[in-house]
């Protein structure tokens, strides 16, 4: 791969649960991605809100692509275990993750995701915070 960039969109682009959700790419920086989530019935749980797994989807890619960005080149990442906190119901147009390194080591990485509505563009409620742990492993060909 030429950048980091290109490294990180290859990793989502190719992660086949992301495009089914119609995740879309924000920012994508060392340490740090945002992802949206654009809300639509498909994506929906009984009551009309996002469904659980979207929301865990969407935090869990943000905080494990940045913990890729961290990583050397032949490297990739898993997710060991992660936590996710429900805050509010996932309304809105959007649900934005920013995924965040808390600490990075060559083996075991802990992140973080913030998920929050997005309407008009103006960002609103949290709607759930993910903490979890990512191992490096080795890219698979």
């Amino acid at each position: 791969m030429d950048t980091l960039t290109d490294r990180l969109r290859s990793n989502l682009d190719g992660q086949p649960m992301l495009a089914t959700l119609g995740v879309e790419i924000v920012e994508l920086a060392r340490g740090r991605v945002v992802l949206d989530l654009p809300v639509r019935p498909a994506v929906t749980q009984q009551n009309g809100f996002v469904h659980a797994g979207a929301i865990s989807t969407l935090a869990d890619a943000a905080a494990g692509a940045a913990a890729l960005s961290l990583m050397p080149e032949g490297k990739d990442v898993l997710s060991v275990e992660f936590k996710l906190n429900l805050l509010s119901p996932g309304v809105g147009e959007r649900l934005r993750a920013t995924g965040t390194v808390v600490r990075s080591g060559r083996t075991v990485t802990v992140v973080g995701a913030e998920v929050r509505s997005i309407t008009g563009g103006v960002p609103g409620k949290e709607v759930a915070l993910l903490q979890g742990t990512m191992i490096a492993v080795e890219h698979a060909p």
